[in-house]
């Protein structure tokens, strides 16, 4: 059993993660960021959450980049071959699902 308490979490780097759970080999990863990720796509689905802050996702759709900003709250859910790349706007909090080992 585990209690965290997110608001509270932060790491040493931009994209340090907090290991909550691997079932399965799909890993549920607690990140804390300030700086943008890279583009990248996923070996797998991804569920991206955000708990704390404010993050612009931007993706790719038939060749056309498009972008959203996700609140505190939101949910951005990357099907199989989604590219995409999170830049936060200010500190953020951000639970990711994915495959074990995925970029």
């Amino acid at each position: 059993m585990k209690i965290i308490r997110s608001k509270e979490f932060t790491a040493e780097r931009s994209w340090g993660a907090l290991d909550i759970a691997n079932m399965g080999g799909i890993t549920t990863r607690l990140h804390w960021t300030e700086q943008p990720y890279k583009w990248h796509v996923n070996d797998g689905q991804e569920v991206f959450a955000v708990l704390d802050g404010r993050v612009e996702m931007k993706y790719r759709l038939d060749g056309a980049e498009l972008s959203t900003v996700l609140e505190t709250g939101d949910v951005f859910y990357a099907s199989v071959g989604t590219e995409h790349v999170a830049h936060p706007i200010g500190p953020a909090r951000i639970l990711v699902v994915e495959n074990e080992g995925s970029v």
